[in-house]
């Protein structure tokens, strides 16, 4: 009671959540994790931030910091803790056009900076499903990747310099817009993608690009998910590396989204074994400007690969989005992924990363070993299919905990034959702690924990989360 009265002094009226008000933030978008914060504390800036966290500290309270309630691990889990939302801290500082760079406030919603870049002619070139509720600090904080990966690369590579606020509430400055700074340890990655663990990123400095002039949107139907490379590496060639997004549906998927969404305008009007929405966006005007016809060279490019496969029949069928209309609607069925894969319980997902010539092996090994596991089991699978990620959900036959623990164990196991990783983009948060215990390399996480022991020694930030209990 104490540290609640003097957390309230700290702020103002709307400034902390308590009871029934903080319920909903402890509660993560999953439906999988429902905890009950001992408060919610919403501070207006930086220096806020730096307060509450040094009252945080001398009281020895929990915090974890959060954004948009978008994750999908866990990490927002708060059971007794003092949430940190930093939802009142959304502005977009400043957007500096020549130098293509955005300063941005860790509450800003991903969306938001869309629109604000865009009207500079400009792009912030992370996107997702999440983009209307995900926030700038959840993003770098998961390290999150997105559609867009192959083109522009994951957070880390669109962060230039970030503000964290240290488990001591002493407030960390590299707010770097330098391209070149070779000045010891790059602190800020250190940050990025440790969800709270080691600091709160209270701002950013992020990369803008470009804006497409033009894109052409396609979802293609393939026999065989072996010709899909082809596909993009022919378009890469062709197009000078343009492909932006490059993403696999099974038929599955498709059938499920017709099932869940039948109004939907479909592109095809049967389902095949292949659907990839591949996007090409067009940044230079030769690329952007129609022809005589009307058509514009960029699509006319991807249409003429696409005409060679299909001559080879390597291609089934195709269909090119001809007004934005259509390229949204597209782009429905792709970012609709959440709303499949957790629409029936219980569910084993997985964020997955494999070679991108091996996507194909793991999808066959997984296929013919889980009959003997649980021959009832459904699956569901998407693919960010340019970088390697596969998502991937299966709901077993029966609610049974030990099942559902070998089910992932299958996953590790063929994961680690063809060398990839159990954790693409999605995050460790809570969901995943087992399988760092089972699968990261011990040595690693001894420097995790020497890392998270030095800057956090009272562990009072997100505590719990990423590094798996010492055995």
């Amino acid at each position: 009671m104490a540290f609640l009265a003097a957390l309230s002094d700290l702020m103002d009226k709307n400034g902390v959540l308590t009871g029934a008000d903080a319920l909903p933030y402890g509660a993560d978008w999953t439906g999988k994790f429902a905890t009950t914060p001992l408060a919610v504390a919403r501070p207006r800036n930086t220096a806020e931030v730096s307060a509450i966290v040094k009252l945080a500290a001398a009281h020895k309270v929990a915090i974890v910091p959060l954004s948009g309630r978008s994750g999908l691990v866990g990490g927002g889990a708060a059971e007794g803790a003092l949430v940190l939302s930093l939802d009142r801290m959304n502005a977009i500082r400043e957007i500096r056009t020549t130098a293509r760079l955005a300063v941005v406030e860790a509450g800003v919603i991903m969306s938001n900076l869309h629109k604000a870049a865009h009207a500079q002619d400009l792009s912030f070139p992370m996107t997702f499903g999440a983009k209307d509720s995900a926030m700038i600090g959840g993003m770098l904080s998961t390290n999150a990747g997105g559609s867009n990966v192959l083109r522009y690369g994951n957070t880390r590579a669109l962060v230039m310099g970030v503000e964290v606020v240290m488990p001591d509430g002493e407030i960390l400055d590299v707010m770097s817009e330098l391209h070149k700074d070779n000045s010891g340890y790059d602190l800020k990655d250190l940050f990025i993608g440790a969800e709270g663990t080691l600091g709160i990123i209270t701002a950013a400095v992020v990369k803008l690009v470009a804006r497409p002039k033009a894109f052409a949107t396609a979802f293609v139907a393939l026999p065989d998910l072996s010709d899909a490379l082809t596909l993009l590496n022919a378009v890469q060639a062709r197009t000078g590396n343009a492909v932006e997004a490059f993403e696999f549906m099974t038929a599955g998927y498709i059938d499920l989204y017709r099932k869940l969404f039948p109004d939907a305008q479909m592109p095809f009007a049967d389902t095949h074994p292949v659907q990839i929405l591949i996007e090409v966006g067009a940044t230079s005007e030769t690329d952007a400007l129609a022809d005589e016809d009307g058509s514009l060279p960029i699509v006319n490019t991807l249409q003429d690969v696409m005409a060679e496969m299909l001559e080879d029949d390597r291609l089934a069928d195709a269909v090119v989005a001809q007004t934005d209309e259509q390229r949204i609607a597209l782009w429905k069925i792709r970012e609709s992924a959440a709303e499949l894969a957790f629409h029936r319980r219980p569910f084993v997902d997985s964020d997955i990363s494999v070679p991108l010539d091996q996507v194909v092996e793991f999808i066959t090994r997984f296929n013919a070993r889980i009959k003997d596991l649980d021959a009832g089991a459904e699956d569901l699978i998407v693919s960010h299919l340019g970088d390697g990620n596969i998502h991937h959900t299966l709901w077993p036959s029966r609610d049974d905990p030990q099942l559902m623990d070998d089910i992932r164990t299958l996953v590790e196991d063929i994961v680690a034959d063809l060398r990839g990783s159990f954790s693409a983009e999605h995050g460790i948060g809570l969901n995943k702690r087992n399988t760092m215990a089972r699968r990261k390399d011990p040595t690693a996480l001894n420097v995790m924990r020497k890392i998270k022991t030095a800057l956090d020694p009272e562990n009072i930030m997100n505590p719990g989360k990423v590094l798996p209990p010492e055995v």
